[in-house]
């Protein structure tokens, strides 16, 4: 077979390691999972609601152009309907934008580290990835901008970035896209949009209005606790999503998928709860940081980046084993650090007390 030469290599997305394998492997009664950015708080009670009542005809396909959710979510953003396209997950949107614009013969520019399927997506379609690291957790838009060229087709910004949490400043972000040539997609990540409590952040969705080479990212998978059900969207000009919906696939998002979209965002008191809750627990994490002298980065997800000391697979070994799934900072580019989803009050506590035992049993605390 004649597969791609950039194929030769390259693995597939490695989620981690499931409940249940975790369960077998210690042999443990409960698992805590703090890996993936799900919400701990699972989705709105309306959307359980709606799910006990449900009446979908499946052997129909679902509508193609998911027009009510569309109509709900354009009336919600505040812009025009044909100004969003949906994607199975805001990963089918990378996918789609890395499939209309990167190939051979062109670059594209993003932080390092930062979410791995734009790096992931650019390598399938053959184009040159140029990656600037970061500077102390935060997006080197200088840099950024100085790589830019005449064969540069798109640039990656994660915001609040994972996986350090942290949100580009409104300032730099709206120089830097003064800066990029108007031929060059700015593709503005925010799947953590939703929890962001920053005074200085300004809607994103007012950059759309007067550039017409930005798009942004959102999900349900985070704050909306749907990411068993895989919608994401993108926002934009009505011309540059125009231009993107032949590449998405006709019947992407699923009916029921659809269906708990709607519901799930009609409850604002929910996510308002959410966010609450989460910069509670924020709190929590950084607190144990200060008192034990730990490095950890000013957040706006719901996750921190938080040092260790320690070699990062050991410290996430160690909580395996006491039944909490946790993201080593090996895997992800930032070693020394383990990424934290942010839990429950209790779920939050009783983590931090097995991370000082293991931490304990690593010499990094007395």
């Amino acid at each position: 077979m004649q597969w791609k030469n950039q194929l030769t290599g390259m693995k597939p997305y490695q989620p981690g390691r499931s409940i249940d394998e975790v369960k077998k492997m210690f042999g443990l009664d409960e698992i805590v999972k703090l890996a993936s950015n799900e919400n701990p708080f699972g989705c709105s009670p309306k959307v359980r609601e709606f799910m006990e009542n449900l009446s979908i005809n499946h052997a129909i396909y679902p509508d193609g152009y998911a027009s009510a959710l569309r109509l709900a979510l354009a009336n919600v953003v505040g812009v025009e309907e044909d100004q969003l396209l949906f994607g199975n997950g805001s990963d089918e949107i990378i996918m789609m934008i890395s499939r209309a614009l990167l190939q051979p013969g062109v670059n594209t520019v993003m932080a390092t580290p930062t979410f791995p399927q734009y790096r992931h997506n650019a390598i399938i379609e053959g184009a040159e990835v140029r990656e600037v690291p970061l500077i102390k957790g935060a997006h080197d838009l200088q840099e950024m901008a100085l790589q830019i060229d005449e064969s540069t087709a798109v640039v990656w910004l994660c915001s609040p970035n994972n996986p350090t949490g942290m949100l580009i400043e409104q300032h730099e972000l709206e120089e830097f896209i003064q800066k990029v040539p108007k031929e060059v997609l700015i593709v503005l990540d925010e799947a953590y949009f939703e929890y962001i409590t920053d005074s200085t952040y300004k809607n994103s969705i007012e950059l759309i209005k007067d550039h017409e080479n930005v798009i942004i990212l959102r999900t349900f998978s985070k704050a909306y606790g749907l990411a068993g059900f895989r919608v994401g969207y993108a926002v934009a000009q009505k011309e540059l999503i125009a231009k993107l919906d032949p590449v998405r696939e006709p019947f992407n998002n699923a009916a029921i998928s659809q269906g708990v979209a709607l519901v799930a965002l009609q409850d604002s008191s929910f996510i308002e709860s959410c966010r609450i809750q989460n910069e509670s627990g924020i709190k929590q994490l950084e607190k144990f940081a200060k008192e034990h002298q730990l490095h950890i980065y000013p957040t706006q997800g719901n996750f921190v980046l938080l040092e260790v000391k320690a070699d990062s697979d050991l410290v996430f070994e160690g909580l395996l084993k006491k039944g909490f799934i946790i993201r080593s900072g090996n895997a992800i580019g930032t070693p020394g650090y383990i990424r934290v989803t942010i839990g429950t009050n209790d779920q939050n506590k009783e983590f931090l007390q097995k991370l000082a035992d293991v931490l304990k049993d690593a010499e990094v605390l007395a």
